[in-house]
């Protein structure tokens, strides 16, 4: 959606000025645009009919640009794609999920330690945003949406540290992780609250 998007609002543009736009928005940080394969996007959305190459032009020992325009096929395309992340709540990716999931594998003196810390970096991260939103760079030369984008970046950040510092909290405290009578169930009985699962040392 970021790529036909901007193709969209700077058409005619070359591939070259896609790519510099995203990497100025950073987007690669927060809408998984990774700078290596917008090329080869823009070339497979132009193979689906999505865009369509205007020209191809060579100055010089540069290499050949191309410049793109959105199809009708893209406008519609954009237009569903957009609104449907307006519409719809999609829960993002998080790497730490996957390991908070095996929150009894680390002993409880780790586990409430690395949350503690992470409080300590989304604080950091909370604070430098806020920095970048009350700077000129901001106020100045962009447009106030990217400030709003900016303020929940913020929240999510300020959200998490302190969701991170109630759950160590609950870890020091000695809280069983697992209900009443659940820890022997059938299924359950491969953890230990120790940070060691019953079936093997830590090693294996």
């Amino acid at each position: 959606m970021m790529i036909l998007g901007l193709v969209r609002w700077m058409q005619p543009v070359h591939g070259y000025d896609v790519r510099r736009e995203l990497l100025s928005w950073s987007a690669d940080r927060w809408a998984n645009v990774q700078p290596g394969s917008i090329y080869h996007a823009l070339r497979k959305l132009t193979e689906e009919g999505l865009l369509r190459e205007v020209a191809t032009e060579q100055v010089g020992a540069r290499p050949a640009r191309t410049t793109y325009e959105v199809t009708a096929k893209g406008e519609d395309e954009f237009e569903t794609l957009l609104r449907g992340q307006w519409w719809q709540v999609h829960q993002p990716q998080d790497p730490f999920l996957a390991a908070f999931s095996f929150l009894p594998a680390l002993p409880r003196q780790e586990a409430a330690a690395a949350l503690r810390n992470r409080a300590n970096l989304m604080r950091a991260t909370a604070d430098s945003t806020r920095a970048s939103l009350e700077s000129d760079w901001i106020r100045a030369s962009k447009p106030a949406h990217v400030a709003w984008m900016f303020e929940l970046w913020v929240a999510r950040a300020e959200t998490e540290a302190a969701w991170c510092e109630r759950v160590a909290e609950r870890i020091d405290s000695g809280v069983s992780y697992l209900p009443d009578g659940v820890a022997e169930a059938e299924g359950w009985n491969g953890w230990q609250e120790d940070g060691h699962s019953s079936r093997g040392s830590a090693t294996e």
